[in-house]
């Protein structure tokens, strides 16, 4: 029981599950509570298993089973919480479990598709900043690899569950007038430059490796140049843009904000759900597609075979739009759809260059939280090791001079 809530009981998961199974008869025959992971190993959050065994009043003799996930806030120092405050990552997660992703999921069924595109939340319980999930696991569901990143079946999974979200969320915003328009905190937003230690510091450690580069130098001395306009620039990419199909983004979709079921004799992924909605914002769906493949895919489909991915996402999207008669803004064609994934560059190069060496990293040394948020001498010094990493370095040498070609890297052109 080590490092579960003290108010994670018996009588508060009878209470949890009467409600989900609407059954005020029901009752918790066994239960077995037990850490899941470490503080914020992959959700942003503590998380605690829970095996509970119980029966339902219209079949009492016979014994159900549930296995839940109880994820909590984590009980921060100081600085962290302070920092994460303006993002109000937990409530932003409560409202969108409890109150947009089953409609969302009520959206597909009414065009017959009752595919799942995330896990059920069982119970939010906004005063112990707690969701309840099925647990994941035991359905066979599975974290992959973030070091050894994603190939294309990967990669087609994600893209079809995402496309998904991001139409229907467009389709419920049109019906119920702007409904997801106030989630305008994603990692780039007016309210806070919370973040700045980490972007702009990943960002300043990347051009002082690059310095030293005789290849890379002159694209080091132009993100010196970009780092004091770095944070509006994002701002301004987040920004959803009138005229276009807007949406309720993922926000920080990459190989750890992900579960995907595989195929036990082949190894092959036959499934995916997508978790962690703590940095979803509404704006364009572009900028989760440019998070992922710039964080998440392995080469040579990052480099050389974006094209294929973006139009197999648009398929997805343009469809689920259709079907469900979304008639907001102009549905774009292929074509316009990759003009505004070029107008939402500046976040592939940012999750090239800020994001990707910090999701790649083997290195423990100095490795936390505040050593990613803080541009003191420790933050400092473990930004500057993300980039002395072999893979982060071939990634740079390959992608930074494209991005330099697109114009992202002068100031006069980005901003």
């Amino acid at each position: 029981m080590a490092g579960a809530p003290e108010w994670l009981t018996h009588d508060y998961l009878e209470h949890a599950l009467r409600s989900y199974y609407k059954d005020d008869q029901l009752k918790i025959v066994q239960l077995q509570i037990n850490p899941a992971l470490g503080p914020g190993e992959n959700y942003g959050g503590v998380l605690t298993r829970a095996r509970i065994q119980f029966t339902l009043s219209k079949s009492p003799a016979e014994e159900q089973l549930q296995n839940l996930i109880v994820k909590t806030a984590i009980d921060d120092d100081e600085f962290s919480q302070e920092l994460q405050a303006p993002y109000d990552i937990f409530n932003r997660e409560m409202n969108i479990y409890e109150n947009v992703l089953p409609k969302l999921n009520d959206l597909l069924q009414e065009m017959g598709d009752t595919e799942p595109l995330f896990p059920t939340a069982i119970y939010v319980d906004r005063e112990r900043t707690a969701i309840l999930f099925e647990d994941l696991s035991v359905a066979g569901y599975v974290m992959a690899d973030r070091v050894r990143l994603l190939n294309v079946e990967h990669t087609h999974l994600i893209l079809r569950k995402l496309a998904k979200m991001h139409a229907t969320s467009a389709v419920l915003n049109e019906r119920q007038s702007g409904c997801l328009e106030s989630y305008d905190r994603g990692f780039f937003n007016r309210y806070t430059n919370g973040y700045s230690g980490y972007f702009v510091g990943g960002l300043l450690a990347a051009a002082r490796w690059m310095s030293q580069v005789p290849k890379l130098a002159d694209y080091g001395q132009k993100l010196f140049e970009l780092a004091p306009h770095y944070m509006d620039i994002g701002r301004k990419c987040f920004t959803p843009t009138p005229g276009h199909v807007n949406v309720l983004a993922h926000g920080d979709v990459w190989t750890n904000n992900v579960m995907f079921k595989y195929d036990p004799s082949t190894g092959r992924p036959l499934d995916v759900l997508l978790i962690d909605f703590q940095y979803s914002f509404w704006g364009s769906p572009c900028i989760d597609l440019h998070h992922l493949f710039n964080t998440s895919l392995k080469e040579p489909l990052r480099r050389d075979q974006q094209s294929g991915l973006f139009q197999f996402y648009h398929n997805i999207f343009t469809d689920t739009l259709q079907k469900l008669h979304y008639s907001q803004n102009p549905i774009p064609n292929l074509h316009d759809f990759k003009l505004q994934t070029e107008q939402k560059r500046f976040f592939a190069m940012h999750s090239t260059v800020v994001v990707q060496p910090v999701m790649i990293s083997t290195d423990p040394t100095d490795a936390c939280f505040n050593a990613l948020m803080n541009d003191d001498e420790r933050g400092i010094r473990f930004k500057n090791r993300l980039y002395h990493n072999p893979k982060v370095q071939d990634n740079l040498k390959a992608m930074v001079p494209f991005f330099d070609r697109k114009g992202l890297l002068d100031v006069d052109q980005c901003c």
